[in-house]
């Protein structure tokens, strides 16, 4: 992936350009950029922990025990940490390089939060890849927190339903097709088992079912 520096990035760094690099002003920026990208590593940590069960080594029975008890980590937050992390080495894995973490700026590099919530939306069946595309750029590129991706995710989302509400009635079609057929072959099934009905009633059930499969697409 080709990185693109936000605009203010880059006029930081020309304010940035003559000054010293051991002032405190430098020292600050470093700072934030090892607080941002140190949940990576915490994240690769973990899902060793977790994946070879080294928790249980070190007298935990479970993981969100081990990460609770020990490192002071709620279930929640480490699962985060865990899917955050397998995503980037999935779909990203460019992040998980030491040399790009370093030389990437503190203000584009993503939280977890974010991360976990460019996860999610990859997931959405109904989102557009193009769509999906420009918010991998937003957070990988530009730091977009969780909170905006969210934000934009809803918009996309409501834009598509409202451009293709063909493509949406399809769909309800279709799952209330399924909810249907499975109802009448339990029935069917019921019937036959408790002979209460005549052959003429399971012929007619039969009928239907067979009529609604050939809606199936």
């Amino acid at each position: 992936m080709n990185y693109q520096k936000p605009k203010s990035i880059q006029t930081v760094e020309e304010k940035l350009a003559g000054s010293d690099p051991a002032s405190i002003r430098h020292q600050v920026l470093k700072g934030v950029k090892l607080f941002k990208t140190s949940w990576i590593e915490l994240g690769q940590a973990l899902y060793t922990v977790w994946k070879d069960k080294l928790y249980k080594d070190w007298g935990f029975a479970k993981f969100e025990s081990y990460t609770a008890k020990e490192i002071g980590i709620r279930k929640q937050t480490a699962l985060k940490l865990l899917r955050s992390y397998c995503f980037l080495e999935k779909e990203e894995p460019t992040y998980l390089k030491k040399d790009y973490n370093e030389g990437a700026d503190a203000a584009a590099v993503p939280t977890y939060e974010s991360i976990d919530a460019l996860r999610l939306a990859s997931n959405k069946k109904d989102l557009d890849r193009m769509d999906l595309e420009q918010l991998k750029k937003n957070v990988l590129q530009k730091g977009k927190d969780a909170r905006e991706v969210k934000k934009e995710l809803t918009v996309l989302m409501k834009q598509r339903q409202e451009l293709l509400p063909e493509e949406a009635w399809q769909k309800k079609r279709l799952a209330l097709l399924k909810r249907s057929l499975s109802l009448l072959k339990t029935l069917r099934e019921e019937i036959k088992i408790a002979k209460m009905f005549s052959a003429e009633i399971t012929k007619d059930i039969d009928k239907l079912v067979s009529k609604l499969e050939t809606e199936m697409p």
